[in-house]
């Protein structure tokens, strides 16, 4: 009920009684809410196409998640398709390849952050202390025109120097060494793809911590020139803090994503001898799903995937707002 406050007023006389109703604090907060919306009506025009963007590709097609939970036939469609529960989940649990497809895919995903994520930050670390603008423009072009170089280009150019015939071979050939079977031996897939995505996306990244370094205030670093710090010590205590914010968010990224590793570059540098190192989740839910046409299967390993990325993205957060105060909520 709200509050009502009645006042008495003496006329004469005659004594009358008046209501008062008090406002509602949240209609209050409504109107001024509606009232800006109004008055900045433009960008929230502007915002909408993405979030149609996000109903429409991620949302909408979250009603298929129940796939995985049926036995789907296409042409059934989904809901007349029969209720399984979690009987795919379980077929996936109790699989030989279900440990390795984790062991895999986790291994891959860890060694690839482990090395390509620190890199990015030491590199714009190394640029932003270079005095000639030109050579720092003329590195920094260098090292991130990879980026623009698609996936299937790049498996290419992977083959083109480390396949048998290949320039590295043809090189250990004319020093008199032995051959070197990079794309036929388990053990070499793994420093091939964490060495191609640093190859690719090194000067990319360290692009973001350019531009936050950018944005450090020059005065802080003319006061420990004064009070006397190297180099080394401005980057310590000026630069890496700088980028710390932006740091911790890329890696909760990171590490919420670990388990969603790119498919297409594992998937074109698989060869039927490097099969035990380099089958990981996505590829074999592409098998699986499309090549073989188990989609409710497929979906439910799809779907585990999806709830440990969301756990791990979760958990991170939380432990990195606990150590820098900073994460994505």
């Amino acid at each position: 009920m709200k509050p009502v406050l009645k006042k008495t007023a003496t006329i004469g006389q005659t004594s009358q009684v008046f209501s008062v109703v008090e406002p509602d604090p949240q209609k209050i907060k409504n109107r001024r809410r509606w009232s800006q919306i109004k008055q900045n009506w433009e960008l929230y025009l502007f915002l909408l196409p993405t979030l149609l963007y996000f109903i429409i590709f991620h949302y909408v097609p979250m009603y298929g998640v129940q796939i995985a939970f049926r036995d789907y036939s296409p042409g059934f469609g989904i809901s007349s398709s029969p209720w399984m529960g979690l009987e795919h989940f379980i077929r996936f649990f109790e699989s030989y390849q279900f440990w390795n497809l984790i062991y895999n895919t986790f291994s891959l995903s860890a060694l690839q952050l482990l090395i390509t994520f620190p890199l990015p930050i030491v590199v714009a670390l190394m640029l932003n202390q270079v005095v000639l603008k030109r050579y720092k423009k003329f590195v920094q072009t260098i090292i991130y025109a990879p980026h623009f170089i698609s996936v299937v280009v790049l498996v290419g150019m992977v083959y083109v120097f480390f396949s048998s015939n290949g320039l590295i071979n043809n090189f250990l050939a004319l020093v008199g060494m032995e051959e070197i079977r990079f794309l036929m031996e388990s053990s070499w897939f793994k420093p091939l793809y964490v060495g191609s995505s640093v190859w690719q996306e090194t000067g990319w990244a360290a692009v973001i911590y350019l531009a936050a370094l950018a944005a450090v205030n020059p005065e802080l670093h003319e006061a420990a020139i004064v009070d006397g710090a190297n180099k080394l010590q401005r980057i310590i205590n000026v630069d890496i803090p700088a980028i710390l914010p932006i740091a911790m968010i890329l890696l909760v990224l990171s590490v919420g994503n670990i388990m969603n590793i790119g498919f297409e570059k594992a998937y074109l540098l698989q060869t039927p001898l490097n099969q035990p190192t380099a089958e990981i989740i996505p590829t074999y839910v592409y098998k699986v799903g499309l090549q073989q046409a188990q989609y409710s299967f497929a979906a439910a390993v799809g779907l585990f995937n999806a709830v440990i990325n969301l756990f791990l993205l979760w958990y991170v957060n939380r432990v990195a707002k606990r150590l820098s105060g900073s994460g994505l909520w």
